[in-house]
């Protein structure tokens, strides 16, 4: 996991350590190319799971993540 939540306060886990943050200064969004959640901080992107993001949300965090749809005509979904 990349994140820890204690007290409504998000610990992130990067390759320069710990980022620690209040919760409800996080917002989630969301990378169109990759498909996935993330949250910036201090300009550099922390690419998370979608249970992390639910947990940030639950914990404060802002949820600004878009639901994206398949617009290719082989797509499953």
């Amino acid at each position: 996991m990349t994140v820890r939540i204690e007290n409504q306060t998000c610990f992130f886990i990067t390759k320069n350590g710990e980022e620690i943050r209040f919760c409800a200064d996080v917002t989630i969004i969301t990378d169109p190319e990759k498909s996935m959640s993330m949250v910036e901080l201090d300009g550099h992107r922390i690419y998370i799971t979608e249970a992390e993001a639910d947990a940030l949300t639950v914990a404060g965090a802002v949820d600004g993540r878009r639901h994206l749809k398949a617009t290719d005509s082989d797509s499953v979904i």
